[in-house]
């Protein structure tokens, strides 16, 4: 099987919210349901913006301490050749791996619009971002630690490696979908599968809402519909 998904597969996913595609890989059975997600210590800065999939590339950065050789992540343009060697979309996923994560930001305004010609479509990581207006504008997604306005002593020490964000571990070429509840990895050998499973869970919660909506509600049938919904389909 190839590794990389069909557009439409993409696409279909695009459209999808992080939690339902959360509940739909549960009944999978692929992972333990504790797994697979970014916990509170990485946010969506953008949460208005709509749900971003891609492929993962990794990195790893300091910014606490000034490098041993060159001075910025201008001295490591070789990220750039890494990146195009993974299919589009992309994202790129940074470990901060500073005891202090966050003293210094990676991404901001020039490196958010180097990302979008590279066709990321996010910035990843568990340290901070800066010039938030203008990362916006260049139209590029970030999930980040918090935010910062200097870079520090910012630079790579190296490129994809295996990283863990907010207790995510994530390789490269890993599927990632992202929106304002966080991040979910998705297994690529059964991701076409999701958006199928996700419609099924959301006529089955559709009833339970509609029936709490309605009139001449009772526990005894509300307990009777939810044991309907947990009940294999």
């Amino acid at each position: 099987m190839s590794d990389s998904l069909s557009p439409a597969t993409i696409q279909e996913l695009s459209r999808l919210d992080a939690c339902a595609v959360s509940n739909a890989i549960e009944t999978l059975g692929v992972r333990l349901r504790n797994e697979g997600f970014t916990d509170r210590r990485v946010q969506c800065v953008f949460d208005d913006l709509p749900p971003i999939v891609g492929y993962a590339v990794t990195a790893r950065i300091r910014c606490s301490t000034p490098p041993a050789v060159g001075h910025s992540y201008a001295d490591r343009t070789d990220l750039w050749n890494y990146i195009l060697s993974v299919p589009a979309p992309r994202i790129l996923v940074v470990q901060d791996t500073d005891d202090r994560p966050g003293l210094g930001a990676f991404v901001g305004e020039v490196h958010a619009h180097i990302l979008r010609a590279l066709q990321c479509v996010a910035y990843v990581t568990n340290g901070a971002v800066r010039d938030l207006p203008e990362v916006r504008a260049a139209g590029l997604q970030a999930f980040a630690g918090g935010t910062t306005p200097s870079h520090a002593f910012v630079h790579i020490i190296d490129v994809g490696v295996s990283v863990e964000i907010a207790g995510l571990p994530v390789s490269c070429r890993d599927m990632l979908l992202g929106d304002r509840h966080g991040l979910v990895s998705i297994p690529k050998e059964r991701a076409h599968e999701i958006p199928a499973i996700v419609a099924n869970l959301h006529a089955r919660e559709r009833r339970v809402i509609e029936y709490c909506r309605a009139d001449g509600f009772s526990v005894d049938r509300l307990r009777t519909i939810v044991e309907e919904y947990d009940s294999p389909s």
